[in-house]
């Protein structure tokens, strides 16, 4: 048997953004700061697939904003909206209750736990959205998580020939291509680019075969917390896998409770609970009893893993 890559003694945070870690969507700074009707926006992105299909042309329908998005830049109604710019706007947006003190406060608990601390049992906290990643780092998140998987513009393309020419920096300008994306499906593959280590390891492949003991964080030890029908398949994989998943909603400034009491209706997540986490409240306390539960399963096995050695006889 190959030696251990890891520990297996993190425990992960997975975080949906919108109305889970803020009140609403993280692009209403953009609308606000150049004055676009949000809702003018939305309903034209939500005619796109149609209008594209009327043409014979098929487009992803989770990540059709971003496109249309470089449309309004290229159309001036975004003018010169940069990187730079997106980070800024997203310091703008409001953290919902309780965050993000709740992140640290997780990993100032496993450290009061004296059994947790024993066995080196640490925690991390990871947002995977469908967001735009500028914004997510620039909000008031960006200093306390471990990673982002969102999407990403580029602002200045790679020209034909650029491999024989001097490195030379263009300068930032407005952003001009998609560069990295992230839908609904493929949320997934982050969940097991958390578990393989894929983020930790450089060269590592997310679909390299690894055994489950091989893995830098077992679906078991991963909390995935969001709102709404498009992170079923996350859902799927970690309710299947012994994950925990925390369905949490919003009452304002829009209502969400309806659409996630489906999802526990229909068994898709554990538990249920308003996206506020200041100490007390439900989504606080059931995040803090997952966390110690998974914490005494990692001190259990690793202490029946240690009692499983046999020692050499005795004289």
């Amino acid at each position: 048997m190959p030696p251990p890559l890891y520990t297996q003694t993190v425990i992960a945070f997975v975080w949906d953004f919108d109305k889970t870690l803020i009140p609403s969507n993280m692009q209403n700074p953009i609308f606000d700061f150049y004055d676009v009707d949000p809702d003018t926006f939305w309903t034209e992105v939500e005619g796109l697939p149609d209008y594209y299909g009327r043409n014979g042309v098929v487009i992803q329908r989770d990540t059709a904003y971003l496109g249309h998005f470089l449309t309004y830049v290229r159309e001036g109604k975004f003018e010169g909206l940069s990187n730079a710019k997106l980070r800024e706007l997203g310091a703008a947006l409001d953290p919902v209750p309780g965050m993000p003190d709740f992140m640290e406060a997780t990993r100032a608990h496993v450290a009061e736990i004296p059994e947790f601390v024993n066995e080196g049992i640490t925690v991390e906290h990871y947002v995977v959205s469908t967001g735009i990643r500028e914004m997510i780092e620039g909000s008031a998140y960006g200093p306390v998580i471990d990673g982002v998987w969102a999407n990403t513009f580029i602002e200045n393309v790679a020209e034909p020939g650029y491999l024989t020419r001097l490195p030379v920096s263009p300068g930032p300008g407005p952003i001009s291509h998609v560069g990295y994306t992230i839908d609904n499906t493929s949320k997934t593959r982050a969940i097991f680019e958390i578990n393989k280590g894929v983020n930790k390891i450089p060269g590592l492949d997310v679909n390299a075969r690894m055994a489950p003991e091989q893995r830098r964080v077992p679906m078991k030890n991963i909390i995935y917390i969001a709102d709404g029908p498009s992170d079923v398949p996350v859902f799927s994989i970690l309710n299947t896998s012994g994950g925990r998943t925390l369905g949490v909603y919003m009452l304002e400034p829009d209502n969400n409770h309806a659409k996630v009491k489906a999802l526990q209706e229909q068994g898709r997540i554990q538990g249920m609970a308003e996206a506020d986490y200041r100490p007390g409240k439900p989504a606080y306390l059931w995040l803090m009893d997952t966390l110690e539960q998974i914490g005494f399963e990692i001190v259990e096995a690793r202490r029946q893993a240690f009692a499983a050695i046999e020692n050499p006889p005795g004289h």
